[in-house]
């Protein structure tokens, strides 16, 4: 495969995880105009909720088996529209079955979107032969800033959802389907394999993979006590100003982009298991700033540091994942992704719940140990555990840049 060619296709890419950046935001952040739109009960919401990464999980499963006969990049090139197409439905219908097939089919093409950017990621880092996974993730936390920025403008001006969505959808679905022409798969297709895409016929062992889905879990629990939680606890339990709880999450979205922007360069000079232990020990030191914080600026600091921490324990686990099954990546990584749903989905009930039943400050040390816990099997992300032997060679390594 020529360098050029490679190039074009990280470019591509990452263009495909900023524009999921920007449409996962704009959904996520407009769910209580949702709620309002629909006239969905605050005891039907949850429900909302959760369906959306438990369909979300079903589509990364149906993903592996997709992936055996059909390449990522096709997989990719038609789940991302569907993506956004959902999401402009969620903004424009008005009854509840509406809102519930839009959310359906949302979550159901999101697992998709996400295991297929994800096999593609990991099949290029291979082929370039060294770190480049932490720069689309990246690329999808500047789109999540942009995304927030989008639905705050809206509910700034009091828009109605479909005219907040619909802008979005209209620049951006077109320029990522015209993107999608220079998808590449890396490694895979210069072993010259593009007649017989059978990457997942080789056996992965769950045994091997289940640290790396812990550790998933385990990052998604932090980030989704963040994403839910950060606002109310600052309010709430640090006495800061309605205003003042939103910037957290803005700030821990900054953060998650810096450290993601330089994070590859960190892997390549001290290599993944340091880069990895060093996010976690940053991620927990930062809940316990945010559990023992007396005043909201100290809160803001620990979410600061969160933001640092958690961001290059996602993009790593991917990368590791495809390095220790080299023969069979996708499979392990649409089974890993589930994991990120179920990281999401346990997250804010268990925070909710420990803090209604005991305190909020007593909440956030729960995921500070389990973020924590990901030192024991830090030792999953080095070259040694990759996977390589066995009749499998090493990528090579290709100056592109």
């Amino acid at each position: 495969m020529t360098d050029a060619r490679l190039r074009h296709g990280r470019a591509s890419l990452t263009l495909s995880f900023f524009v999921q950046g920007v449409t996962f935001a704009l959904l996520v952040t407009r769910i209580p105009a949702i709620q309002d739109q629909y006239g969905i009960s605050d005891g039907l919401l949850p429900v909302f909720l959760a369906a959306v990464p438990i369909l979300a999980g079903a589509g990364s499963v149906v993903t592996e088996k997709v992936v055996v006969r059909v390449r990522p990049r096709i997989v990719l090139r038609w789940a991302q529209p569907v993506v956004m197409l959902a999401l402009l439905g969620a903004g424009a219908g008005n009854a509840v079955w509406e809102a519930a097939l839009a959310l359906g089919v949302f979550g159901l093409s999101v697992g998709a979107l996400d295991a297929s950017m994800n096999m593609m990621g990991v099949s290029l880092q291979r082929a370039y032969g060294r770190s480049i996974m932490l720069g689309f993730h990246a690329a999808y936390s500047l789109g999540g800033i942009a995304g927030a920025s989008m639905a705050w403008a809206g509910a700034h001006w009091d828009l109605s959802l479909l005219v907040s969505y619909l802008p979005a959808v209209v620049v951006l679905l077109p320029v990522a389907f015209i993107g999608s022409r220079w998808y590449t798969e890396g490694a895979s297709e210069s072993d010259g394999a593009e007649e017989t895409p059978s990457r997942g016929a080789t056996w992965v062992s769950f045994r091997l993979l289940m640290p790396l889905c812990l550790v998933m879990s385990f990052a998604y629990i932090g980030d989704s006590t963040v994403s839910n939680w950060s606002a109310k606890y600052l309010q709430d339990v640090l006495g800061s100003s309605e205003q003042l709880s939103t910037v957290p999450y803005n700030v821990y979205m900054v953060t998650t982009l810096l450290g993601r922007a330089v994070g590859d360069f960190g892997v390549r000079r001290f290599g993944a298991v340091a880069v990895v232990r060093s996010g976690s020990v940053l991620a927990a030191a930062g809940f316990g700033v945010v559990a023992l914080a007396g005043g909201a600026w100290t809160g803001m600091l620990g979410f600061t540091m969160l933001g640092l921490g958690l961001c290059v324990i996602v993009p790593q686990t991917f990368a590791a994942a495809g390095r220790m099954f080299p023969g069979a990546s996708d499979t392990a990584i649409a089974r890993l992704n589930v994991f990120n749903y179920v990281g999401f989905l346990v997250g804010s009930p268990l925070v909710g719940a420990l803090g209604d039943a005991w305190s909020y400050r007593g909440a956030m040390l729960v995921p500070m140990v389990l973020v924590l816990a990901t030192l024991v099997y830090a030792k999953s992300f080095g070259a040694e555990n990759a996977g390589y032997g066995g009749g499998h060679e090493r990528p090579r390594t290709v100056d592109v840049g």
